[in-house]
């Protein structure tokens, strides 16, 4: 079995010189310019099909909110087909280079957050289908990404192909610079936000640097401060979350007649069990925090109809509030392709790979293992709710902005890939030319046009009564 740390020993027993070597040979079987192929064949899944097996276990009054998301656009629907581009993608040519994969790394699923050091960096912020698999998929899906929000925002196809040849350039750039770093070089290397603007100011418009300062400006006010004062009111002296079905229901709406007081029992129950995978060091900080109320959530647009709680807690004297969200993990996207995962607990293996593949992770990132009273287990990983995240409004930005934007997404994928795989042979299975670049722009092409099919295929199931989808939520 390929592990999540091991996944290419060639990384680690070959020299650079025969890394180098391993990965211009790999050209030869499996030629960069095959990587603008793809042909759906007459045995591909129906889309719906899979969308529907992924509903199967998720709550069901949440699914119609999920077909909702993923019709507002071709952009959106793309985001919630993490699992049809998995299946899509086992099928296009594959050097048989291996690194930890994120899995679902649109361009939507990168960010900014907070350091522990309280730096804002930019990095992938997503991982619930990570798992060891070959690094083209990654990049395909970026690109893909790009092309697909560029037509989303109704660019002309010069700027579509602009933003995603900056991605793939970029990725191809950076991973040939990390190949002449030392490893502890590559594991230090972040993308902290002033340096980003610094580095990329200049190719904005005016308008697109103030509407960056200003997301900036917002992210460091989006904590548990600010997340209390959302979603809490007072009653009778004690904060509670707010009631804001079906999209946020407090466990008291959901306990089923069980007495608040069992309910949390099993909570701070659980709780310790999530205690106890946080470093030691990190112990003694939640231990000064107090569980006072929980509610189901719904997040995000892949992930709507998977359990995910918020939690709430105090500190001292009750006036230092913690949001924690508490996020299903199931089986990876990619495990039916790649191989299964070597955890047995899904929580941790979103966990691990987070920190193998993120520069800075959350210091209360964690996980457990919950149990009904069927026996039945679901796996959860837990972080902070909020601690000064944003993301870029997509469909605010400009082809020049996209672009840029697409740089960023490159590099900072680049230099996960690069912390888990053989960077120095997939640095010489790129090459200095741009073959590779384009090959990769004419597969998100042919992927964006099976994308607006599929999108289509979802809007025809709903019309046809075959799906309910609830728009507006």
């Amino acid at each position: 079995m390929v592990t999540s740390v091991q996944q290419d020993s060639s990384a680690r027993t070959l020299s650079a010189g025969d890394s180098a070597h391993h990965g211009k040979a790999t050209r030869s079987a499996v030629k960069r310019g095959r990587h603008g192929e793809f042909e759906p064949g007459a045995d591909r899944s129906d889309p719906v099909d899979l969308l529907e097996r992924q509903s199967q276990d998720r709550v069901p009054e949440l699914i119609p909110i999920r077909y909702g998301r993923m019709l507002v656009s071709p952009f959106t629907f793309y985001r919630g087909a993490a699992a049809i581009m998995a299946a899509d993608l086992a099928a296009t040519p594959q050097s048989g280079l291996r690194v930890q994969c994120c899995g679902d790394a649109h361009l939507s699923n990168f960010g900014v957050f907070a350091s522990p050091e309280r730096r804002l960096v930019f990095d992938l912020n997503d991982f619930d289908e990570t798992l060891p698999g070959p690094w083209e998929w990654d990049l395909k899906r970026l690109a893909a990404s790009m092309l697909i929000a560029a037509q989303s925002n109704e660019f002309r196809r010069r700027d579509q192909q602009r933003a995603v040849l900056a991605a793939v350039r970029s990725y191809r750039l950076a991973m040939r610079a990390f190949a002449g770093l030392s490893n502890f070089e590559v594991w230090y290397s972040r993308f902290e936000i002033e340096s980003v603007l610094r580095r990329y100011e200049s190719q904005f418009s005016v308008k697109s640097v103030k509407g960056t300062r200003k997301t900036l400006a917002k992210a460091r006010t989006r904590d548990s401060m600010s997340s209390f004062s959302k979603l809490t009111h007072v009653v009778d002296g004690t904060p509670r979350i707010i009631d804001g079905s079906p999209l946020i229901v407090p466990i008291d709406q959901l306990g089923g007649g069980v007495q608040r007081e069992q309910i949390f029992e099993e909570l701070v129950r659980l709780l310790g069990t999530y205690r106890d995978t946080l470093s030691p060091d990190r112990r003694p900080l939640f231990d000064r925090f107090e569980l006072v109320d929980f509610a189901r959530k719904v997040v995000g647009v892949g992930s709507v109809g998977t359990q995910a709680w918020i939690a709430l807690l105090l500190g001292r004297d009750g006036r230092e509030p913690l949001f924690l969200q508490a996020k299903q993990a199931g089986r990876s996207v990619l495990e039916d392709f790649a191989g299964p995962s070597e955890f047995d607990n899904h929580g941790e293996r979103v966990v691990v790979g987070q920190r193998l593949m993120q520069a800075d992770s959350d210091i209360l990132l964690g996980w457990l293992r919950v149990e009904d009273e069927t026996g039945q287990s679901r796996d959860f990983y837990c972080r902070q709710l909020k601690d000064w995240k944003g993301s870029a409004e997509i469909e605010q930005l400009d082809p020049g902005a996209l672009a840029v934007y697409g740089q960023m997404c490159g590099w900072t994928l680049a230099r996960a890939h690069a912390r888990t795989g053989d960077r120095i042979a997939i640095a010489a299975y790129l090459g200095g030319g741009d073959r590779f670049d384009r090959a990769v722009l004419e597969f998100s092409e042919r992927y964006a046009e099976q994308n607006e099919r599929d999108y289509r295929a979802l809007g025809e199931a709903v019309k046809s009564g075959r799906i309910v989808a609830q728009t507006g939520l």
